[in-house]
């Protein structure tokens, strides 16, 4: 009771003080990141493009190793998870990743009974490509978050380099939706360089999920064609959310050079990273913090 207490009374203060970083930093990696003085915090304020949405630098990731409604975050069941995000809360981190294909929307919903729902940024993702079918899974999403409305909805896992034009109906759903106020912004994943292209350029997209980290672990190309696609989208007002930053584990022994890599491109406004327990949570925020430094 102390703690929801607290929250409630210094929420509203909170979000007022937030206040936004550059995305500059010291040049490790000289050739991909220039030199700066900024300082990075997990809790920093950002803007996602010209979505106008604000949450902090780094999102809680709900979906390490996720797939048929299971990630190993959902394998700490429903307390477990749920108690993970709110201490993320409690830490300043105020942006939610889920999925449909993680099975973690329940957790989700377990941590919003103890956060203010109006201080956390929800993102999710469906599958879906038929119109009828993502019109379905919205209105279970929110139920299944127990929400009224959602944040950042994705369609997940694009791989057609003409999905804009294949998938318009669908897309014209979350329009929608977006117009009715019961989601606020929309965009998409991508599992392939062509598609993620199509994303840069693409009016009607919003939110950019892409994979980057230094070596090209589990990304659609190396590195620095990643990089120039998306410059493009963030030129053309996307807002750039960064997975894989740690290379699903490949830079696990690396995570300063990976979030070093990360913080200093100067194109991702925020990044989503898993923990899958309350110290590796906090050495994240840590490290954050201090690589830098």
């Amino acid at each position: 009771m102390k703690r929801r207490d607290f929250l409630k009374t210094t929420a509203v203060g909170m979000g007022a003080a937030w206040t936004g970083t550059s995305w500059a930093g010291t040049g490790l990696f000289a050739r991909l990141a220039p030199a700066s003085t900024t300082r990075f915090a997990a809790s920093d304020t950002i803007v996602l493009g010209n979505t106008g949405i604000k949450t902090s630098r780094l999102a809680c990731g709900t979906g390490t190793i996720g797939s048929g409604h299971h990630s190993n975050q959902t394998a700490l069941g429903l307390k477990g998870l749920g108690d993970l995000l709110c201490r993320g809360y409690d830490n300043g981190l105020r942006f939610f990743d889920t999925a449909d294909s993680y099975g973690s929307h329940p957790h989700v919903a377990e941590a919003l009974k103890h956060v203010p729902r109006e201080q956390v940024t929800i993102l999710t993702k469906s599958g879906s490509r038929d119109p009828v079918k993502m019109r379905a899974d919205i209105d279970r999403f929110r139920k299944e978050l127990n929400t009224d409305y959602i944040d950042i909805v994705l369609m997940h896992g694009m791989t057609e380099d003409d999905w804009t034009e294949r998938f318009r109906p669908t897309m014209d759903v979350l329009s929608e939706l977006k117009d009715k106020r019961i989601i606020r912004a929309h965009g998409c994943s991508c599992h392939k360089l062509e598609a993620l292209q199509e994303a840069a350029n693409s009016p009607w997209v919003e939110i950019i999920l892409s994979r980057m980290n230094p070596i090209g672990s589990h990304m659609d190309a190396d590195p620095d064609t990643i990089k120039a696609v998306l410059a493009q989208g963030r030129a053309n007002g996307k807002g750039i959310v960064g997975m894989k930053i740690l290379g699903q584990g490949d830079m696990r022994t690396r995570q300063d050079e990976a979030l070093h890599f990360a913080l200093n491109l100067g194109i991702l406004h925020a990044m989503t990273i898993g923990a899958e327990s309350a110290g590796e949570q906090s050495d994240l925020i840590t490290r954050i913090a201090t690589v830098n430094g």
